[in-house]
């Protein structure tokens, strides 16, 4: 069992609220650039969340006092907060960007966790396990490994090869304080391969649908258009849809690929994308500091292996 991102699962449940504002954090906010404020031109909306044009940043994407003000992340902060000291932290931390404004990888996703378990009444966990795991038949992905199975955990190495350094994975099979909306959840090869089969079948698997047609058709849009990019123009040839990136050309990507594939790595290095004018899907899992190394590399063995 590996450690993958549930992003895409969340929007299953949120991305039916459309524009309702997230005015829990966005209140009063202020931007910060150097050691100028100002006012917050707009109300984040859950688009923003979805789509990371929200203002929220991590706490380990800078050095600047405005970085420290945010969680280092949800597999870390979910430790030692509760969701509402989780909140209540990012609602005293000053806006990296308008909303609106800028593509920057951050909490979002967090935050529409806990949009779902408002509207839901319930946490997190449960919700996805009813909507989503269960309708898919997804019988090891969780927040929680239980007793019986923490043999199967996928231990990531000890030390980082190329530096030496400590290398520690949280262990999934000790409680967390909150479910992480950004992270967190273990699954299997064959758990995230039914995930992703589905969101390639446009939302329905084995006679179970999860998600209109016309929802993922949005979700696997451009939703940046002119929106600065920042540190995302580093994957040219893709734009940001809703909770995962998409390719919109067959050139400019430094890895081949079809126009409207899909993908996102999870944060211990696992990789899967889907293609839809191959009819793919491709789920890598690993557990290790030097697992995003091998994703471009996976990707040319696929794609030579297809021949018309």
């Amino acid at each position: 069992m590996k450690r993958c991102s549930i992003a895409l699962a969340l929007l299953l449940i949120v991305v039916a609220a459309g524009r309702a504002l997230a005015a829990e954090l966005s209140a009063a906010k202020p931007e910060q650039v150097g050691l100028e404020r100002a006012a917050v031109e707009r109300e984040m909306t859950i688009q923003d969340l979805m789509r990371h044009t929200s203002g929220l940043t991590y706490g380990n994407r800078g050095t600047t006092e405005i970085y420290k003000m945010y969680p280092q992340s949800s597999n870390e902060a979910s430790l030692t907060l509760t969701m509402d000291e989780f909140i209540e932290r990012l609602g005293k931390a000053p806006l990296l960007y308008q909303p609106g404004t800028w593509w920057e990888y951050s909490l979002s996703t967090d935050v529409l966790g806990r949009v779902v378990e408002i509207v839901a009444g319930k946490p997190l966990g449960e919700v996805l396990a009813e909507r989503v795991y269960r309708p898919l038949k997804m019988a090891d992905t969780t927040f929680l490994v239980a007793a019986d199975k923490r043999a199967r955990i996928a231990q990531g190495l000890p030390t980082h090869p190329e530096t030496g350094a400590d290398y520690k994975l949280a262990d999934p099979s000790v409680p967390r304080k909150f479910d992480c909306g950004g992270g967190c959840a273990v699954s299997t090869a064959s758990d995230y391969a039914r995930f992703a089969q589905m969101l390639l079948n446009r939302g329905s698997l084995d006679g179970a649908r999860v998600l209109g047609s016309r929802t993922v058709d949005f979700m696997t849009s451009d939703h940046l258009g002119s929106i600065s990019r920042g540190a995302f123009s580093a994957t040219p040839g893709y734009t940001w849809g809703l909770g995962l990136a998409v390719r919109q050309d067959k050139g400019l990507a430094p890895m081949p690929g079809s126009p409207g594939d899909f993908f996102w790595p999870g944060a211990y290095a696992t990789y899967w994308w889907a293609d839809p004018k191959e009819d793919i899907v491709v789920v890598f899992m690993t557990q290790s500091p030097l697992g995003r190394h091998y994703q471009q590399l996976l990707r040319g063995l696929v794609y030579q292996a297809i021949v018309e």
